[in-house]
């Protein structure tokens, strides 16, 4: 079999995504579980995460734009570089430093790897759309794999992260991240194979903005699409984790931590899994773009009954073993169904775009991804303080409604040809 044109550009850039991707995860945990530790409320906590997913919002609306501009290579170096830069400031985070101080500095410290991940994904995304082979379902299986992969990535960067709070430290993992994470760029930097595009001087930034209506209703069940999911995933439970696992001994707080990086690895990596099995499982070859836009439909419809079920759960039983035994299975379950979700989102939306636009059309799918999650890392804090866990799963089943809705109003183009 021949090897297809832009492979290697491909693969490039997926090595790269993977590195950023497994960092991110970790510095995820790093920074939720060290400031639990040190006391810091829900409502605190999920603040940690809001300049982080504002920031992508901000960031996806311009990066297409960018990269358009500029070239894609150059909003990927951007990403990978300016994530060193930020872990290496969190090393400088002082622990005499009152709370309100030492807030706002990881708020500004997590904005900036906000922005590093957005430029990243951005950049990685659209690169498919232009290397991934016509015909036969490649668009679908290589944004599939990619998706799929980065996401089990991510989840090994929880567990790691975790792992390395309880063994190194704070200070110590996150510059030892930053040591590896600049010798990657490096690499990277140095073998990038041709295959990506250069950038195009004239493009105004006012085409940004999608006059397509199914990207504007794709985008707006995105948004409550990852809203749903990170209502829960964020805050509301790991502290919850946290609570019904650690007895408050240093022991007991680094088997916690140990358990909760563990759970959140597992989900993440079997959301990657089944992310990047989506097109197998969906039969995507011998599909029509129509029967996918139904399927995106009706798999959101799918997902509602999980968060719903599971929180009159909690609020039936509270806080025993088997409504954490529940929890454990229901979440799994959650993230396979949300992983098809998210895989069928992701192909439609190169789908729906055109090779001229796609920098600029993913920059704007992925504000809306970022706005989700802006919204569900907000609702997690105030939802948990509010009425705990179980709060924070209906709020899911809610705005997978909304995201239902969203999905509904798309209309498939007159191409009936497989996907």
């Amino acid at each position: 079999m021949s090897r297809p044109e832009g492979l290697s550009a491909y693969v490039a850039v997926t090595a790269a995504y993977w590195a950023f991707m497994l960092s991110d995860g970790a510095l995820r945990m790093l920074v939720l579980l060290h400031f639990h530790r040190l006391g810091f409320s829900p409502v605190t906590l999920a603040y940690l995460f809001l300049l982080y997913e504002l920031a992508g919002i901000v960031t996806n609306l311009s990066a297409g734009w960018i990269a358009k501009r500029f070239g894609l290579t150059t909003t990927l170096y951007a990403g990978l570089g300016l994530q060193v830069v930020a872990l290496l400031a969190l090393a400088r985070l002082d622990p005499g430093w009152a709370v309100s101080a030492s807030v706002a500095y990881v708020m500004a410290v997590q904005g900036a790897t906000g922005v590093a991940k957005d430029l990243a994904k951005m950049s990685s995304k659209s690169a498919v759309k232009l290397l991934a082979p016509s015909g036969q379902g490649g668009l679908f299986r290589w944004v599939a794999l990619l998706t799929g992969s980065k996401n089990a990535v991510k989840g090994l960067g929880f567990f790691t992260g975790a792992a390395l709070l309880g063994v190194a430290g704070f200070t110590a993992s996150v510059l030892g991240m930053a040591l590896v994470l600049a010798v990657i760029l490096a690499a990277v930097i140095w073998k990038m194979p041709p295959g990506l595009p250069q950038g195009k001087k004239g493009t105004r930034f006012a085409e940004v903005v999608s006059s397509n209506p199914n990207v504007n209703w794709l985008s707006a069940a995105r948004v409550f699409l990852f809203g749903a999911r990170d209502v829960w995933f964020v805050v509301g439970i790991p502290i919850y984790f946290y609570a019904v696992l650690s007895d408050g001994s240093e022991a007991g707080n680094r088997q916690a931590f140990f358990l909760i990086g563990s759970f959140m690895a597992v989900w993440t990596i079997l959301y990657g899994f089944v992310q990047g099995s989506a097109p197998r499982l969906l039969k995507a070859d011998r599909r029509p773009e129509s029967d996918l836009v139904l399927a995106a439909r009706g798999w959101v419809t799918a997902l509602i009954a999980i968060p719903a079920v599971l929180a009159g759960l909690v609020w039936a039983l509270g806080p025993t073993p088997v409504t954490t035994g529940a929890l454990v299975v229901g979440l799994l379950m959650f993230g396979a169904v949300f992983a098809v979700n998210s895989a069928l989102h992701s192909y439609l939306i190169l789908a729906f775009t055109s090779g001229e636009r796609v920098t600029m059309d993913v920059g704007f799918y992925y504000m809306a991804n970022a706005a989700g999650r802006l919204l569900g890392t907000l609702l997690s804090g105030l939802c948990f303080q509010m009425g705990g866990v179980g709060l924070c799963l209906a709020a899911a089943a809610v705005m997978l409604a909304l995201s239902a809705y969203g999905a509904g109003r798309l209309r498939p183009g007159t191409d009936t040809a497989p996907a």
